[in-house]
């Protein structure tokens, strides 16, 4: 007779620990940072990181699947979309300095994708849920504020995007660009659905002019970010949640299939029958 385990506490703590822990870390983050900070040396259009992070979590969330040959040419490239054989693997960039830089990229995306996929799927009720969904959202505004005043007056004059500001446009980018796949559907109470949470996600690229109050990393530190700035990112995640549900319930958008011109009832049917076409095809 074979023994029956069950796993222990410890066992069941690992699991749970590796369920929630990042899938970067802040090294493989720097290593992000690096990567696209090269490729601007090639490409000055290239994003940081928070935008490109925002571009991952809306095609993650995109009614239909967007492969990469279409999407990273949109993100890194001219926007054309590449020539890829079945099978092939993507060919380089002109951004990417080689191929081993693009795997890498590619490699590291692939990781916090999954993660978002993970987030996004898990029934998660609160915020603070250690399983929920956690934008790379930076607060440019707080990390200046805890500067010595020396380098916070050289910056003084600059716009500083708002906390989570960058992250939202990225999002927004994907949807600006594939708008046929975020068309709101017919169903009314799907359409309200769409449109109440994307508006989520817009309100958080508008600036935060509102009173600093809160600080984000550092409950002691400078505050840098409004109260209502801390509840409009807070709808966001939940939006975003609700736009990945919306879409997985409904799937792909069908094709219409338009026809041609059909002859009348009485008319010879046109697969040369010699019988009207009510009475052949038209049957």
């Amino acid at each position: 007779m074979t023994e029956q385990t069950t796993p222990n506490a410890a066992d069941e703590v690992l699991a749970s620990d590796a369920e929630t822990a990042p899938a970067l870390d802040v090294e493989q983050l720097e290593e992000l940072d690096e990567i696209l900070e090269d490729m601007r040396t090639r490409g000055e259009e290239i994003p940081q990181w928070e935008f490109c992070d925002g571009f991952l979590t809306a095609l993650v969330c995109t009614r239909r699947p967007i492969p990469a040959a279409e999407y990273l040419p949109m993100l890194l490239g001219d926007g054309a979309e590449l020539e890829v054989a079945e099978g092939a693997p993507l060919p380089k960039l002109d951004a990417f300095k080689d191929e081993a830089q693009q795997a890498r990229f590619l490699a590291l995306w692939q990781a916090r994708w999954d993660e978002v996929v993970r987030q996004l799927d898990a029934d998660v009720r609160q915020l603070d849920d250690e399983r929920c969904f956690h934008p790379e959202a930076m607060d440019m505004r707080g990390a200046i504020a805890g500067l010595p005043e020396e380098e916070r007056a050289e910056m003084e004059g600059q716009e500083i995007p708002s906390y989570g500001q960058v992250w939202a446009l990225g999002f927004m980018f994907a949807v600006e660009n594939w708008p046929e796949e975020w068309a709101a559907p017919r169903d009314k109470e799907a359409a309200q659905w769409l449109d109440a949470a994307l508006e989520s996600v817009v309100a958080l690229t508008e600036d935060d002019t509102g009173k600093p109050e809160v600080s984000i990393y550092d409950e002691n530190g400078p505050a840098s970010t409004s109260r209502a700035r801390v509840e409009t990112y807070g709808d966001a995640i939940w939006g975003i949640y609700d736009l990945r549900q919306l879409w997985k319930s409904m799937g792909p958008r069908q094709e219409t299939i338009v026809k041609g011109e059909q002859p009348g009832r009485n008319d010879p049917c046109p697969c040369g029958s010699g019988k009207k076409f009510k009475k052949c095809h038209g049957a």
